[in-house]
């Protein structure tokens, strides 16, 4: 129950979120830097933090009702072939997420974009690179 309890409270957050950025796109016409797309990162954030919560929260009422899905449901999720397929996707996700982040940065860099967006990128790039490098050598230990 706590599980559901914290899907509405993510639910509520998410309108409440969604909201304030209305609030401010609304009010705010002097805005300059961070100040003018921060309403836009609220509601996107609201957004998401409802559709999730309010979904959540549907599934686990319908599974409520059909225990049978609940069985057909964890099977799934735990099935290795499923597992394994999830990983493959990851993966190849992963490799060709690398080769967009590096033409991305390079047009950004060539339309001269302010450096503070090409840094911004930049980081996230090398953030995403070294967090694999990482866990590759963690699983490299592992086995």
């Amino acid at each position: 129950m706590k599980k559901n309890t914290l899907q509405i409270v993510l639910g509520i957050l998410g309108v409440a979120l969604f909201a304030l950025g209305l609030y401010f796109v609304k009010t705010s016409h002097a805005t300059e830097g961070l100040l003018l797309t921060l309403p836009y990162v609220c509601i996107g954030i609201g957004s998401g933090l409802f559709g999730q919560g309010v979904a959540t929260v549907i599934e686990r009422g319908v599974l409520k009702k059909h225990p049978e899905l609940i069985k057909q449901k964890e099977i799934e999720v735990n099935d290795e072939r499923n597992q394994q397929i999830s990983n493959r996707a990851k993966a190849k996700a992963y490799d060709v997420m690398v080769f967009v982040f590096g033409a991305m940065m390079l047009a950004l860099a060539l339309m001269g974009v302010d450096l503070a967006v090409v840094l911004l990128v930049v980081f996230a790039y090398l953030f995403v690179v070294g967090s694999g490098i990482y866990y590759r050598v963690k699983f490299e230990k592992e086995l």
